[in-house]
């Protein structure tokens, strides 16, 4: 007598035994993966060095330091300042800005230090020259030929719209 092994979920017995396994790959990776992600992230936020305190500096130092970092892009985030970034080399590079304000460079020698190390992409208003003319010329090139294809369009004389009559065959 053959007797067929009662499972004990409902669900199980519907599915085919690979995709359970697959299904319960799935399950033990979400499960142990998500909190070794988030634990690895916390981690990471707590070993990431620290910046040194501003308060070292002058106010009106701590000032120029603050407008600087504004005006920097984070190489890392790309969208975020180098001011609100917490990033590793964000942290590196506010250091070096630091040690730079400090031996008594001035904020343009700042920046074409770093433009010189990362490229123009470091800093939000890039100069205006030969390599950036399409930087700065594109959204006015744009509208232009938009608003010439659509004055274009628009200019165009159509005649009168002539119905158009539906041939339904033989049977029809």
């Amino acid at each position: 007598m053959n007797t067929v092994p009662v499972c004990p979920s409902v669900l199980a017995c519907t599915v085919p035994r690979c995709q359970r396994v697959w299904l319960n790959l799935l399950l033990a990776t979400v499960c142990v993966g998500l909190p070794v992600g988030v634990w690895a992230q916390t981690a990471e936020k707590a070993v990431a060095p620290t910046e040194p305190p501003v308060a070292q500096l002058s106010t009106a130092e701590a000032e120029r330091f603050h407008l600087l970092t504004q005006e920097l892009r984070c190489v890392v985030c790309q969208n975020e300042n180098l001011a609100d970034s917490t990033a590793p080399l964000a942290q590196d590079l506010k250091r070096e800005i630091r040690e730079q304000m400090a031996a008594g460079r001035s904020d343009d020698d700042i920046k074409a230090f770093l433009v010189a190390r990362y490229g123009d992409f470091i800093t939000y208003r890039p100069p205006v020259r030969a390599g950036t003319l399409l930087l700065w010329g594109g959204p006015l090139l744009f509208v232009g030929v938009a608003g010439w294809l659509w004055s274009r369009n628009r200019s165009v004389v159509r005649g009168p719209v002539e119905p158009v009559e539906k041939s339904l065959g033989e049977n029809g």
